[in-house]
């Protein structure tokens, strides 16, 4: 939940702050700290450890994610959120080599599924709940962040199964090189998808439709991040990542279409459907490749990738929602997208999994 937890209180953001890129950049400056943090969270946790990572960066969270409710000016409050950035990195990285440390093979995949399906089910919570304390003070779901208080102490004194594997680092030659263009495509997609929470706010309020309204149908796209990731494990074809571009792509060009809520909300299940598939289907590529002592540095690499592209994806749309309007970019954005996945499809020889 750490950035778009905010997105139903944007509107009302903007009428204290001014409507500009800088409000949106209290949703995506988190992000960007994630990406920048996340090679450093990666090289704590397999030196330090996952646990101390973990629980540390937990305390952090709700410290900073709270901090929001009570500052007056949006620099300070662009401080705050640069350093729940900061948290997140150092969550995602412990958690992940964590789970990449505990099990292998198709346990791997299957786990992978439920962390992202668990994930996408928080934005299905959390989400409408924001929106529904968004219309009462837009301040209020700031106060979400605290929950990290509970999981924190959760993870000190729960967590006692960590495997140490830092002691005996691999090279920097070691690293592998395949690794950079998954990165890549996570940035691109994420880029695309973040659309949803940074854009889709002001095209609802243009619908007629309120704070709770806009959290809730923006939960949607979560609900069916919930449903592929579970239904990955089962898939056996090695296409998933193309297939999953195409329906983003797919959900965007409904939306881009759309001329009522219902439909915005629609296009939104489509596209949430196949980023619940791609997350979990990149993390055990990464894992797969990756030697134990380095899985830390690898998975932080997802991580970096993924939250860079939530960064600049309000700075790279801007231009494009300018010349045409929010709805249209959607529409541009989901053509080009769908013809992507297919390329990959086409280009893609399928293989047994």
């Amino acid at each position: 939940m750490a950035a778009a937890i905010i997105a139903p209180s944007l509107p009302a953001m903007g009428e204290v702050y001014g409507e500009g890129v800088l409000v949106r950049l209290a949703l995506t400056i988190t992000s960007l700290a994630i990406a920048v943090s996340a090679p450093l969270a990666g090289l704590a946790a397999d030196r330090a450890g996952r646990k101390p990572l973990l629980t540390a960066s937990l305390v952090l969270y709700a410290v900073a994610g709270t901090a929001g409710y009570f500052v007056t000016s949006l620099p300070v409050l662009l401080a705050t959120r640069t350093l729940l950035g900061l948290a997140v990195g150092g969550i995602m990285t412990a958690v992940s080599a964590l789970i990449t440390d505990w099990f292998e093979g198709a346990e791997r995949g299957r786990f992978l599924g439920f962390q992202q399906a668990a994930a996408s089910l928080g934005g299905v919570v959390f989400l409408p709940l924001a929106g529904v304390m968004a219309g009462v003070d837009w301040r209020l779901p700031f106060w979400l962040y605290s929950v990290a208080a509970l999981i924190a102490l959760a993870a000190a004194t729960g967590l006692t199964a960590e495997r140490r594997t830092g002691r005996h680092t691999a090279g920097p030659e070691a690293f592998p090189r395949k690794a950079a263009g998954i990165y890549l495509l996570a940035l691109i997609a994420t880029l695309v998808f973040y659309m949803a929470p940074t854009q889709l706010p002001f095209l609802l309020r243009d619908l007629n439709a309120g704070p709770a309204t806009i959290g809730f149908v923006i939960a949607g796209s979560t609900l069916t991040s919930v449903a592929g990731a579970l239904v990955f494990p089962k898939l056996t074809t090695t296409k998933i990542t193309a297939i999953s571009v195409a329906l983003l792509g797919a959900g965007w060009l409904v939306i881009g279409a759309a001329d009522g809520v219902v439909l915005v909300a629609a296009g939104l299940l489509i596209g949430g459907f196949g980023v619940g598939l791609v997350v979990p289907n990149l993390n055990v590529s990464l894992a797969d490749m990756a030697e134990p002592a380095q899985r830390g540095r690898v998975l932080s690499g997802l991580v970096a990738g993924i939250f860079l592209g939530q960064f600049l994806s309000p700075l790279v749309i801007a231009p494009l929602v300018h010349a045409t309007g929010i709805a249209a970019a959607f529409g541009w954005t989901g053509v080009v997208t769908t013809i992507a996945g297919a390329v990959l499809a086409l280009g893609h020889k399928e293989k047994k999994r």
